[in-house]
């Protein structure tokens, strides 16, 4: 039912919105009256005391305050002719009483435990024979701003509704359309491409529409909790640069993007902790919001400056959007100003600032939507046909990486795990027909100084060379790969361990006499060593096959290099 009234009251103000505005006039049955001659007299001492009065132009935030948390203020009410006559007043900073002729008549919160309850409007009926008495105000506040804040007016009841009706039209309309906008973007987040940035123009709509509406007079009237609607004016409040960073880090990239995402996170745990100190009773709303206004002079700027530094990188909609930005912070701080009492009070259109930069985004956002659109819809136009080309060169693609994960990259020679699933098949072959079979291992020597002295370019060509030799000096059923790095190993079917010898004597000879050179810049000799073990003089294991022929090749590097060494030992009696 609460619900049901609240949407209720809000179509009974919408209905009387409407009307106000159709009948084109607002004219007052009676001017109101602003209250003039204000006094004021600092601490709580009771209203008859005798205690001096100070003139005030206004009675808000007298000066010497000096940590002061309790003032009176007083004026004599004007003549008029009213038929309803109430006192309007926008707002209390932040607990009061008023007294007519020293008679109670109205009080704001509880002034013997005094705490912050909400900044309502207030319509303070007086009687009509009110005129030439003195009106007082007893304010306490612990906050920034100390007494009234707005319109402090005598008129009738019926003009103030209109009055605040009318104020609140604009606001109510803007705060409509943006939480329509929010709608749409949430849709768009959960099923469009662009999920965060419109996350995050959803975000801001809402946040930017419900802040609006919590500040419009009329808001009393479609529910009489002043506390409530503060509460979640601080949250939308607070919420806007959060928003903010999330769009235009969207946007950046690299460290702007980085300190952007920081921003707005520290404005998020601003949120968190504020708001949940507010509702365990912790912090008073009230102070919450000069804090925020302080960092935001602080962070605001600086997403500024951190959109300013990228603006020439970006596309053209990225900079309509920082152009945008640029719009509507300047009314941000403003209308902050303006709360504050920091430059004179005067209207700031903070509404159509908020809508304009929706506007902006979206429109940008759904231009940038539709061109993906447009190129996905391309692209889909021609998927099919390219499919079954695709699909024959996928074919003879997986046929020619077949081969590749079998090949060195560098060198063309077969790789470590071609010549580790080889040396099986090989070792197999010979034992099924009774035959030889050598293995070379073969190292480039001192490679690793040609990689220091004349750099890896250089050492790449060594290898390439030193395979093409290979190539060249071994015949056609003889398989030579490359293990890795400077290593080499060859596998000589049918070959005992005399004829590898002589041949892997002359590949030695050919490659030390072979001039390497690299970009016209002599590499010097380059040489190479050579291990031999043969099957199945030597071993009938593969694996061990390999490690003698490695045990020797570091016998040739041990013994000066640019040699050959063949393996000396037997078969093990546990092969045997």
């Amino acid at each position: 039912m609460g619900t049901f009234n609240v949407l209720l009251r809000f179509l009974c103000v919408g209905i009387m919105a409407c009307l106000l505005l159709l009948s084109g006039s607002l004219a007052y049955a009676s001017a109101p009256a602003p209250l003039t001659d204000w006094e004021y007299r600092w601490g709580d001492a009771p209203l008859e005391d005798d205690a001096p009065w100070s003139p005030i132009d206004f009675p808000s935030n007298p000066p010497e305050r000096n940590g002061q948390k309790s003032v009176w203020f007083k004026t004599v009410l004007p003549e008029g002719e009213w038929r309803d006559p109430v006192l309007h007043i926008t707002s209390i900073n932040l607990v009061g009483q008023i007294y007519l002729d020293g008679t109670l008549i109205y009080q704001h919160g509880d002034m013997e435990e005094p705490r912050f309850i909400g900044w309502p409007w207030h319509l303070v009926p007086l009687p009509e024979n009110s005129a030439g008495k003195t009106l007082a105000l007893r304010i306490y506040s612990d906050y920034t701003s100390i007494g009234l804040w707005g319109d402090v007016e005598i008129t009738d009841r019926i003009d103030a509704l209109k009055g605040m009706l009318h104020a609140s039209v604009q606001d109510l309309a803007v705060s409509a359309f943006s939480l329509l906008l929010a709608m749409l973007a949430a849709i768009f987040a959960m099923i469009g491409p662009e999920r965060r940035g419109f996350f995050a123009i959803a975000l801001f709509a809402f946040s930017s529409g419900l802040m609006l509406l919590a500040e419009t007079p009329v808001r009393q009237l479609l529910a009489d909790a002043p506390l409530t609607w503060d509460i979640l004016r601080a949250a939308s409040y607070f919420t806007l640069p959060i928003a903010i960073g999330l769009l235009l880090s969207h946007w950046l990239e690299g460290v702007p993007k980085r300190w952007m995402r920081r921003l707005w996170q520290l404005h998020l745990a601003y949120l968190v902790v504020s708001i949940g100190l507010v509702a365990l009773g912790v912090v008073n709303l009230a102070l919450t919001f000069p804090i925020f206004d302080v960092l935001l002079l602080l962070t605001l700027p600086l997403m500024l400056l951190l959109a300013l530094l990228r603006v020439r990188r970006l596309n053209l909609e990225q900079r309509l959007f920082v152009t945008s930005f640029l719009l509507f912070a300047p009314l941000l701080l403003l209308d902050m100003l303006v709360a504050h009492e920091l430059i004179p009070r005067r209207d700031v259109p903070l509404s159509y600032g908020a809508l304009g930069f929706s506007l902006a985004i979206v429109g940008i956002s759904l231009w940038h939507y539709r061109h993906t659109q447009r190129q996905l819809a391309s692209a889909n136009q021609t998927l099919e046909a390219q499919v079954m080309a695709r699909t024959a060169e996928l074919d003879t693609l997986v046929e020619q990486f077949k081969g590749l994960s079998l090949q060195d990259a560098l060198t063309g020679l077969n790789n470590r795990r071609h010549f580790d699933a080889l040396l099986h098949q090989e070792m197999a072959l010979a034992q099924r027909k009774g035959s030889l079979l050598s293995l070379l291992m073969i190292d480039i020597d001192h490679f690793k100084k040609v990689n220091d002295n004349f750099g890896h370019d250089a050492g790449d060509a060594v290898l390439i060379e030193v395979a093409a030799l290979l190539k060249k000096h071994f015949r056609g059923t003889d398989v030579v790969c490359r293990l890795g790095g400077e290593e080499f190993v060859a596998l000589l079917p049918g070959t005992g361990a005399a004829e590898a010898q002589t041949r892997a004597e002359k590949l030695l000879k050919a490659q030390s006499n072979q001039a390497l050179s690299h970009l016209h810049q002599p590499l010097g000799r380059i040489t190479l060593s050579c291990g031999i073990a043969t099957y199945p003089a030597h071993t009938m294991d593969p694996k061990r096959l390999l490690r003698l022929a490695d045990t020797a090749l570091y016998k040739a590097k041990n013994n000066g290099r640019d040699r050959c060494e063949v393996w000396e030992g037997a078969v093990s009696s546990s092969e045997q």
